[in-house]
């Protein structure tokens, strides 16, 4: 995966109390369990859950209650349990696909996951808009993986 770098970039962590192979499964297997539909969600009526097809070039993509997949973006790197990149345009077109990295790295017992979200610049006039709404609704977003991450599969 390659570092994103530009001074755009929208950086997070957390540290989650569970071993790197447990995080990166929660994350990766189990986003229904923790990804916030009910305000989070590109259907109509919230989606059920989010698949990631693990592997470079793989899709990322949410279900609907009635089974319609809507892609959230593409697989552009993929090294479980250390991490994974791929575009993001959850519910737009790909041609406003941003860069996300997510990283897990051990810390003791535990597990730091480093999240950096680049490419606003993709977004046009909505960029700045979008960039604030992101800065809250990551730490919400991985406040509820991290609660998830805690529990045993």
């Amino acid at each position: 995966m390659s570092p994103m770098t530009d001074e755009l970039t929208l950086r997070k962590s957390v540290v989650v109390e569970c071993p790197v192979e447990h995080a990166f499964r929660v994350f990766t297997e189990r986003t229904g369990d923790w990804w916030p539909f009910g305000g989070h969600s590109i259907f109509a009526e919230p989606g059920t859950q989010v698949v990631f097809e693990g592997r470079a070039g793989g899709r990322v993509y949410e279900l609907s209650p009635s089974g319609e997949e809507g892609p959230w973006g593409t697989l552009t790197a993929w090294d479980p349990p250390h991490g994974f990149a791929m575009t993001w345009h959850p519910g737009r077109g790909e041609e406003t696909a941003q860069e996300l990295a997510v990283r897990f790295s051990p810390e003791g017992e535990a597990t730091r996951v480093d999240l950096a979200h680049a490419g606003w610049e993709q977004l046009g006039d909505r960029m700045a808009e979008a960039q604030a709404s992101y800065v809250e609704g990551w730490d919400f977003v991985l406040g509820r993986f991290a609660e998830a991450a805690r529990k045993e599969d």
